[in-house]
């Protein structure tokens, strides 16, 4: 027996995904137990990225490019020597002088105590565990001294001393052990210079395989997105070595003025643990409050020190490095969060200080080669879905709160009109095409119609700021301005007049709930434009509720499609409703994306298609005409532009 197409796919689909998770997972062991040579790849790489626009600037110069790789690499890794030399250096300064620290910290200790009222319950709580384990030691031994003659006449023998010593370790040994502890530092850093040079030397030939791997069939796209990300990647990574490194001059030059000791020590850890997220600052703090607290008589330094750290962390991540390159990163929180204790857990202190920068080059390679587009989504700062799918979704969640708060963030800038057309029809279009899918229950459609009806709720209290309300614009600081004055008609029904009438304009679902949302949405314009308008459910229309439909106080009927009917429906919707009361104007107002136009003469209705703005407009001009009004209300329109 033959399985079904859609069973088919479900299984080819659980395959792919059950693949796709077994490779995942050899990689992740790959770099695991192949971190000796992935971590010095990493940081191999990502100094690459720094260290490019140094050898193509030496290049436009006619050096040629083994010469400048070789300069820019031995400039790079002598700075990084010799800071590695000064934190050597003051780091063993420092141990040094730890004895001579003791005290001071200790009687500050003391003065924390006194300030605290004595001592707390765990230092009681020690203090009777050592009396009673001092009791049972003194019950042992008188156990002990009653065992008889024997153990009496056992206990007057003594122990014989027996001394073990070493032998006089020779040369050979002394230095194995000093270079022992050396060997893993050397080779890593060794593999590290050469993975540098290597790229440098070989980056177009890189790329170019890059290329290929990524796919060869579009080869000018691809290789101007590789090249846009190297260029973004080498700009970004070098802008933030060289603002780590100001940020970290500025600690250990501060530091030096409070005089905290081995202030160039705590200046280079600040700069090396700021290339960590959000706790990177903070962790470098913790030694130089430390120190500081050990070695000033009073509170005064360690205030200082606390001081200057708040301080410049504020001043440098909420003004200057958004000036510098950019208010993010390109990675969202929780991916940053979740790549630092990925890679911290995969390659320890090293990966914690590299997350971010890896990430960021696995985020800008998935933006621009589609078989990565997984890795933008996934750790990316862009929304993952647009306005519109999240506004459907939200209808899906039955969730109106979120909706709200995405209506007024966009309406912050944007009119009504133009919210409902740009972000809630679409949303109603989408659940439109789930529905012909048959991805829709009535459950589903019965929550979003509710979610719909609160939202149009709430934007009923939106005001928006009209014409009349702005002042004029001053042209005296613009004499160069050319100024286009044309007149614009006004819809009478949107300045002085109102419909008294609620049911004026009678909004009617054409067959479907989304029909009903989108009549919702249409009276909720209506009113706030001031004309009369109401809504009715989605089967108005029905055989049994049809009879009932309350038409004595309306001027126009607007029934209102998001699907696709076909003409007989027209045809067949204005007949009943000419039939219920013929003197009501009847238009048709088709808001999908590929309905079918009537043609306006045999339906006898008008058409409104596309957009609620579009409708808004043919509603107001058809109650303007059927009011007998004339175009005398105008105004001018002021159209500024500036040479």
């Amino acid at each position: 027996m033959q399985e079904k197409p859609a069973q088919v796919k479900l299984t080819q689909r659980r395959g792919t995904v059950l693949t796709n998770m077994a490779v995942a997972a050899m990689i992740i062991a790959g770099l695991y137990f192949g971190r000796e040579i992935f971590v010095p790849l990493a940081l191999a790489v990502l100094l690459s990225f720094a260290l490019a626009p140094l050898v193509i600037r030496l290049h436009s110069w006619r050096v040629p490019r083994t010469a400048s790789v070789i300069i820019v690499v031995f400039f790079g890794f002598s700075i990084i020597f010799s800071l590695g030399g000064l934190m050597v250096s003051e780091a063993t300064r420092l141990a040094a002088q730890l004895p001579a620290y003791q005290q001071t910290l200790s009687d500050k200790v003391e003065s924390l105590r006194g300030f605290m009222g004595g001592p707390g319950t765990l230092k009681q709580a020690s203090t009777v565990l050592k009396e009673l384990g001092t009791e049972l030691q003194r019950g042992s031994a008188s156990g002990q001294t009653d065992n008889g003659p024997a153990r009496q006449a056992s206990d007057k023998t003594f122990p014989i001393p027996v001394e073990i010593r070493q032998p006089d370790p020779g040369a050979l040994t002394t230095l194995a052990k000093i270079i022992e502890p050396l060997l893993s530092p050397l080779t890593t850093t060794g593999i590290v210079v050469i993975f540098v040079a290597f790229i440098l030397l070989q980056r177009e030939d890189l790329r170019n395989r890059l290329v290929r791997l990524a796919g060869s069939g579009d080869i000018q796209r691809t290789t101007a997105a590789l090249d846009d990300a190297g260029k973004r990647l080498s700009k970004l990574f070098l802008t933030q070595i060289i603002f780590n490194a100001v940020f970290g001059l500025a600690i250990g030059t501060g530091l030096e003025l409070i005089g905290v000791p081995s202030a160039p020590l705590w200046g280079l850890m600040s700069m090396v643990l700021r290339f960590v997220p959000y706790i990177g600052a903070l962790i470098s703090a913790i030694f130089p409050l430390t120190l500081a607290a050990a070695v000033g008589s009073g509170w005064e330094m360690l205030l200082q020190t606390a001081l200057l750290f708040v301080v410049l962390e504020l001043l440098a991540g909420q003004v200057i490095e958004p000036l510098v390159y950019g208010h993010s990163s390109g990675l969202s929180p929780v991916a940053i969060i979740l790549s630092a204790s990925f890679w911290t857990w995969l390659w320890g202190p090293v990966g914690l200080v590299i997350a971010t920068p890896l990430t960021v080059c696995l985020v800008v390679v998935g933006r621009h080669v589609e078989r990565l587009k997984f890795l933008d989504v996934m750790l990316g700062d862009q929304p993952p879905l647009s306005p519109s799918q999240l506004i459907y979704q939200r209808m899906l969640a039955g969730d109106p709160l979120e909706a709200a708060e995405q209506a007024d963030e966009f309406l912050r800038g944007s009119s009504l009109e133009d919210y409902c057309d740009s972000i809630l029809l679409e949303g109603l279009r989408l659940a439109e095409a789930d529905r012909r899918l048959g991805h829709l229950d009535e459950e589903r459609l019965d929550r979003i119609v509710s979610t719909v009806d609160e939202l149009v709720t709430h934007l009923e209290t939106h005001y928006d700021v009209r014409a009349s309300d702005l002042s004029p614009p001053d042209l005296s600081s613009s004499p160069g301005a050319a100024i286009a004055i044309e007149q614009a008609k006004l819809q009478p029904s949107l300045i002085e007049e109102k419909n008294e009438s609620p049911r004026s304009v009678l909004c009617i679902p054409g067959s479907s709930k989304l029909d009903e949302a989108a009549a919702l949405v249409l009276a909720c314009l209506l009113r706030h434009h001031e004309i009369g308008a109401q809504a009715e459910e989605a089967d108005a229309l029905s055989v049994s509720k049809f009879l009932s439909l309350d038409m004595t106080e309306t001027s126009l009927a607007c029934v209102c499609y998001v699907g696709q009917p076909s003409t007989t429906k027209f045809q067949d919707t204005v007949r009943k409703l000419n039939k219920k009361n013929a003197d009501v104007h009847i238009m048709l107002a088709l808001f999908g994306t590929e309905a079918v136009t009537p043609s306006t003469g045999t339906l006898g209705a008008t058409i409104a298609q596309s957009s609620f703005r579009g409708t808004l407009e043919a509603i107001v001009q058809a109650t303007s005409d059927r009011r007998g009004d004339t175009p005398d209300n105008t105004k001018a329109a002021v159209a500024v532009q500036v040479h």
